[in-house]
């Protein structure tokens, strides 16, 4: 479904990512695990046309959409859950969950793509009438994975989800997560909890310092003695 190759980018003469590639099949959930600055967000910023690459190519369902501009990439299927959320403070819970649907016309349908994101988050549902900015981090972050879903997208990007959350709200959001892909959306996901991220995950690349390091089952990575070293504290 997607196909990343060689992708390069650089801020200034910073570069952030070194010619990587990868690719995410249809189905699958998708980590990307890595230390801080190793350019995870920077791919995904790439990815969903909100950077443009130096050089390199993104595939969407094998079409380039390398320049396309990011509004048209969420009306080819692609949503982007941005990290730290984004969501917008003065306008309702409602409100932000329309503004997910801004590349779609038929009402009815958007209607129906309402009520099943209530039915995934019924907090949403409960404080629809509120304003978002007055929601905790946990609920902005529903909100934020909510106005992703309106889209009715295939293809989800989710950076860092869990960030700054309680325990709590961090099984909570794996748990949907979970949900969004056995519903049948395709899911890749920048995670700093790397455990919680390769529990779900179907396989994983690692991120060192805008390359990719390894790469293989998630299972596998959650077992591998390097990984546990470098990003699971054990």
């Amino acid at each position: 479904m997607l196909k990343v190759e060689n992708l390069v980018v650089n801020y200034g003469v910073i570069q952030a990512l070194k010619g990587i590639s990868f690719e995410v099949n249809e189905g699958e959930v998708i980590a990307l695990i890595g230390a801080n600055g190793a350019g995870k967000t920077t791919t995904l910023q790439t990815i969903s046309g909100m950077l443009s690459p130096n050089s390199g190519s993104v595939l969407l369902n094998g079409v380039d959409i390398t320049t396309i501009p990011g509004h048209k990439i969420v009306s080819m299927g692609m949503a982007h859950v941005p990290e730290g959320r984004r969501v917008f403070p003065g306008l309702t819970v409602l409100e932000n969950l329309k503004m997910g649907a801004y590349t779609r016309s038929n009402k009815t349908e958007i209607a129906n793509t309402l009520e099943r994101v209530y039915e995934s988050f019924p907090r949403l549902k409960e404080r629809q009438n509120q304003l978002a900015g007055t929601l905790s981090g946990g609920e902005q972050q529903m909100l934020a994975m909510g106005r992703a879903l309106m889209s009715n997208p295939k293809i989800v990007l989710m950076d860092e989800p869990s960030m700054g959350l309680s325990p709590i709200y961090v099984d909570e959001i794996f748990k949907i997560i979970q949900s969004i892909s056995d519903a049948g959306t395709t899911v890749l996901l920048v995670e700093q909890n790397a455990k919680k991220a390769l529990a779900i995950a179907d396989r994983a690349y690692v991120l060192e310092t805008g390359n990719v390091v390894l790469s293989g089952d998630a299972k596998d990575l959650l077992n591998d003695d390097s990984i546990k070293k470098a990003y699971l504290g054990e």
